[in-house]
């Protein structure tokens, strides 16, 4: 177990050294096409945060309490996917009852949050890392959170770069990436200076 790993180093590899967009560039079509609109961004990632802490109490259970016990370790991907698409399920349902403006706005991304390698790769990492259950659950949250702060970050800059004359060669995806790449850059020069 990863006993001695405080959980504020957790955190903080959640948020920044291992950030799941600019640093292990996971979960990038939501990210790309998400970003355009801060509110759409805030609404995906609130539902991020739920999904990757919710997926990372349920798999730490049920990885546990059903697969280690029963020898079963080789389904936990299969489990892991099963797990995140029922959350998923349930977030999708609550967006589009509670805040049917945030669900259209979200369309098709909303439900990719079930194949976002982003939310995946944290219920992964936690059991890789032989996290406990209070370490799994703040890294969940906290991968999430340094998923919300990235999107909000490029939502803002996004929407001030429409009021910049770009060039049309570089207007959408390739200016979305210029911008993720230096913010990547930022991420990276900025952390791994940090020890923890």
């Amino acid at each position: 177990m990863a006993a001695d790993v405080s959980l504020f180093s957790i955190f903080m590899d959640g948020v920044f050294i291992r950030n799941f967009l600019l640093i292990q560039f996971l979960g990038l079509c939501s990210f790309v096409g998400v970003t355009k609109d801060t509110k759409s961004a805030a609404g995906m990632s609130g539902a991020v945060i739920f999904v990757m802490t919710m997926a990372s109490v349920v798999s730490f259970l049920l990885y546990t309490f059903v697969l280690v016990p029963l020898d079963l370790m080789f389904l936990k991907l299969i489990s892991f996917i099963v797990v995140i698409a029922a959350l998923v399920q349930l977030v999708e349902f609550v967006v589009r009852k509670n805040l049917p403006s945030l669900y259209h706005s979200l369309g098709i991304y909303l439900p990719l949050i079930t194949t976002n390698c982003a939310v995946l790769g944290a219920v992964l990492l936690n059991v890789m890392s032989e996290y406990s259950f209070i370490q799994s659950v703040v890294f969940g949250f906290s991968a999430g959170l340094g998923y919300t702060i990235v999107m909000l970050m490029m939502s803002g800059i996004r929407e001030r770069v429409t009021l910049m004359n770009v060039p049309s060669a570089m207007k959408g995806l390739p200016h979305a990436f210029l911008i993720a790449s230096m913010l990547a850059m930022a991420f990276v020069n900025y952390f791994k200076v940090i020890p923890l």
